[in-house]
């Protein structure tokens, strides 16, 4: 793998696609700056002594994020609604994607590299990609170098939707059909990508959806039968289930009332060869089954 001197700014750096991206970044010998709230942390405290520099930021005060990133080649970042997605503060999320592309402006970064959705230039009416879609229109009308990075439903997310144990047998239940195949990417995948993009911007297309598989509930279902050596089934649930959640709701309508997520694996693979297929996300991730 070829090796880099770069300087990189990496936002969230303590967290699951931050982390990703920094752990990409450090394999290939890039100089990491994390731009963090709590550099006193256990996680930061832990990137300190990989070497990675840890810088403060306050979110909400533009001059801490532009001093922080003045001086590095690239800068990697993205956006969550802030409060988490039970009372989804959607303003909150692209105010929050505005000043780090306005900051990255400003300081004149050469490389930006923001991870999106898959599908939030669709008009897909989900709201937390329609909030990563403006916040790509600003990014956009900066004039920046920017890459666009959509990865589709992160394999991870099986830690949270991971099947359950009943009479002997792993029951995986979504509110999704199954007919419909669900494309993946697993969060180590986001950050080999992403890192590719920031340390060679013609390493990957200006935009770029992102996904290692592609599979229905019940081809899940097997993967995790043959990982655990235990019977699995899938049973699709209906959207009901999401009554009270309006945005998980309408992702998953959007799921199974569309093409939805439209990633070309092989595209990806031409990119990143070693991109995880699910099967190869449990192995790797050593899946055991809750008790």
């Amino acid at each position: 793998m070829t090796q880099t001197t770069a300087a990189v700014a990496v936002f969230a750096a303590t967290g699951a696609q931050g982390g990703a991206v920094t752990d990409a970044l450090l394999e290939r010998g890039a100089r990491v700056r994390a731009l963090l709230r709590n550099t006193a942390s256990e996680k930061a405290t832990a990137l300190a002594a990989r070497g990675v520099e840890l810088v403060q930021i306050d979110i909400d005060s533009p001059a801490t994020l532009t001093a922080a990133l003045q001086g590095v080649d690239a800068f990697w970042f993205m956006t969550t609604p802030p409060g988490g997605m039970q009372n989804v503060d959607l303003e909150g999320e692209t105010a929050q994607g505005i000043a780090l592309a306005d900051a990255a402006a400003a300081a004149r970064v050469g490389q930006v590299v923001f991870n999106s959705v898959g599908g939030a230039e669709r008009g897909s009416g989900v709201p937390h990609f329609d909030s990563k879609h403006l916040v790509e229109q600003h990014l956009d009308s900066l004039g920046l170098n920017t890459t666009i990075l959509r990865p589709v439903f992160f394999t991870d997310n099986f830690f949270g939707f991971a099947p359950t144990v009943e009479e002997g047998t792993l029951v995986l239940r979504l509110p999704f059909p199954d007919a419909v195949p669900l494309q993946l990417i697993a969060t180590r995948d986001i950050g080999v990508i992403a890192a590719a993009a920031l340390l060679d911007q013609t390493a990957v297309p200006a935009s770029l959806e992102i996904a290692g598989d592609a599979l229905t509930g019940s081809e899940i279902a097997a993967a995790f039968a043959e990982h655990t050596g235990m019977p699995a089934r899938y049973e699709a649930l209906p959207l009901t289930v999401m009554d009270g959640n309006d945005d998980m709701q309408a992702m998953f309508r959007w799921f199974a009332e569309t093409p939805a997520y439209q990633a070309d694996l092989e595209q990806v693979r031409r990119i990143a060869p070693g991109t995880w297929t699910f099967r190869q996300w449990l192995h790797a991730v050593d899946y055991t089954p809750a008790a």
